[in-house]
């Protein structure tokens, strides 16, 4: 017989056991979760979106069956973006408002703010990113190995070589940036960047333990531009796949564009052959709107919303995004339910068995029961931005229901409306004529692919008919059954380029009948102009200093062999 010491001992040995079984047990139900962000990418630039001009199947076939994001905001730039699905705070409240980080600077992130990787290990998450991540790199503690990421492949600042892997600031400023954890790798050279994630994405899932959750977060370097001196880099055989697109940098693109496409098909198929997709959430999401009709060397396309990347227009923040996922209560619809790209952290936290309420000082909603039942979601309203030290005295973007206030420049020198490149010329015609209103019946559909092309490029893994096994579900293609989700605007009138100047007095458009930005219906509701300008002071009043910094010459890669690395010890 056990004495009353040993009984105890087996009773505590006996229920630590059935504790950490439980724990194991529960860790394993939680869903995989798996966010791929396109960078660069434009709203006309994916096909479930309407475009005639590039086929996306295997992001359609997920969007479709998913649900498409119809009123999805992000920043008009990289770095705020990326801080926001991060932390699930504004911009505004991270000092990331102004700009994105270049080169030397020494800032990110700021180490006080704790961000997705690091909620989601004390979930008991694997978690990984493989990609870009631009989000500070000066000393070693702004790293994603040193907040809450297992494992980083890929670089740390903002662009570069799809081939070689370097970045250049500028022909001065030149360097290697491609890393495993803290080791650079010299040896990928001419090795396409897309493929390499997408391989070492595979890796990941074909080797992960399925008894734990997976976190992978998959910020591609597609379709951002390269470096200055070759912007737009693609393997051959993707650009061949548009020779229905006539001009060479709008071909490109979409060449770029076909290998994320194909990057996606893959990951989901890896995820399926592990069987793991049934219990798994996946985002898509740009960071930001395209650089459209020439901006920042790129062809990207936004088209019918006016305005570029790096704008407050709605083509600078409109996102493309999706959720999709056999979790979800419903799915296969569109949601014009509004929604900010802070909302995903404490939503995704939530879909993991996470409590959001244990998170404080958030800006971002739990929107994952109504995204899951398609019902009306918690955010009514969403500040933009607002940059104190943009040139010209700041700006300030709000949403408030249905209407939308500019204040101070949100872009005017690249406020048109910009047709996709299709024809030779339309480089240098649309780039000085960006405001053509011909181009839809006269020029657009050109280049509109056909049902025969779209089989004719099924052996190149661009397929008419998708055929994933995901799970218990089999996931029909757009073409069968989908419906182009795309913005209707009516005719332009005259004025639409002149009648609004946030620069001398505020703008306000009607963004759910005037998605285009055409109507400047300021000077007819002046009460709301004021009610929506107070509400910008509100939000200015929590606002923290933007983040700015010279740049530090001790960081050149000259003095570090060639590469880009952490030189700051903090």
């Amino acid at each position: 017989m056990m004495n009353n010491f040993t009984r105890m001992c087996y009773l505590v040995t006996v229920v630590v056991i059935l504790l950490y079984s439980s724990t194991r047990c529960y860790a394993a139900q939680r869903p995989n979760i798996v966010i791929i962000v396109a960078d660069d990418l434009g709203y006309n630039d994916v096909s479930f979106h309407g475009s005639k001009q590039i086929p996306t199947p295997n992001i359609d076939t997920l969007a479709y069956n998913g649900i498409i994001l119809n009123n999805y905001y992000v920043s008009p730039i990289c770095t705020p973006t990326r801080g926001a699905l991060m932390t699930g705070r504004h911009p505004i409240h991270t000092g990331l408002q102004h700009s994105v980080i270049y080169g030397t600077e020494t800032y990110g992130l700021p180490l006080n703010e704790k961000i997705m990787p690091q909620w989601f290990k004390e979930l008991g998450y694997r978690t990984h990113i493989v990609g870009k991540w631009h989000l500070g790199m000066f000393a070693e503690e702004y790293l994603p190995t040193s907040r809450g990421f297992e494992s980083h492949y890929g670089y740390l600042q903002g662009a570069e070589d799809y081939f070689d892997h370097t970045y250049a600031y500028d022909e001065n400023l030149w360097g290697l940036d491609w890393r495993r954890n803290s080791e650079l790798i010299r040896n990928e050279t001419n090795v396409y960047s897309t493929d390499l994630f997408t391989s070492e994405a595979q890796k990941i899932i074909n080797n992960h333990n399925v008894s734990e959750p997976l976190f992978l977060y998959l910020p591609f370097q597609a379709v951002h531009c390269g470096n200055h001196d070759d912007p737009l880099q693609a393997p051959q055989h993707y650009v061949d796949r548009f020779t229905h697109i006539n001009n060479y940098h709008r071909r490109l693109y979409a060449g770029m564009l076909g290998a994320l496409d194909d990057a996606v098909g893959m990951i989901v198929e890896s995820l399926a052959d592990k069987g793991m997709m049934e219990n798994t959430i996946l985002l898509f999401t740009t960071d930001n709107g395209g650089p459209a009709n020439g901006f920042n060397d790129n062809a990207a396309n936004n088209f019918p919303l006016r305005g570029v990347k790096a704008s407050l227009w709605e083509g600078g923040m409109r996102g493309v995004g999706f959720i999709y996922s056999p979790l979800l209560n419903t799915q296969g619809y569109v949601s014009n339910h509004m929604l900010h790209v802070c909302d995903w952290l404490p939503t995704l936290y939530t879909a993991a068995g996470g409590n959001s309420s244990d998170m404080n000082n958030l800006d971002g909603f739990n929107e994952w029961e109504s995204l899951s039942n398609n019902v009306k979601g918690q955010r009514t309203e969403m500040l933009h931005n607002i940059d104190p030290l943009f040139e010209g005295g700041g700006r300030a973007a709000l949403r408030v229901g249905d209407y939308k206030i500019l204040i101070g420049d949100p872009g005017m020198a690249w406020s048109g409306w910009y047709p996709p490149w299709q024809n030779p010329s339309d480089t240098e015609l649309f780039h000085v004529n960006n405001t053509a209103q011909f181009f839809e019946s006269k020029i657009l559909n050109k280049g509109e692919y056909s049902l025969e092309f779209l089989k004719s490029t099924k052996g190149d893994n661009l397929g008419y008919e998708m055929n994933f096994d995901l799970g218990n579900q089999s996931l029909k293609s757009y073409f069968h059954n989908g419906r182009p989700v795309e913005v209707y605007c009516g005719e332009k009138p005259a004025n639409a380029s002149t009648n609004c100047d946030p620069r001398i007095f505020p703008c306000l458009y009607n963004i759910a009948k005037d998605p285009c930005e055409y109507n400047n219906i300021a000077a007819d509701n002046k009460d709301l102009v004021i009610h929506m300008m107070v509400k910008v002071m509100q939000y200015g009043n929590t606002m923290v200093p933007p983040l700015y910094t010279p740049f530090d010459p001790a960081g050149d890669p000259k003095y570090h062999d060639g590469a880009w690395v952490p030189w700051v010890k903090l």
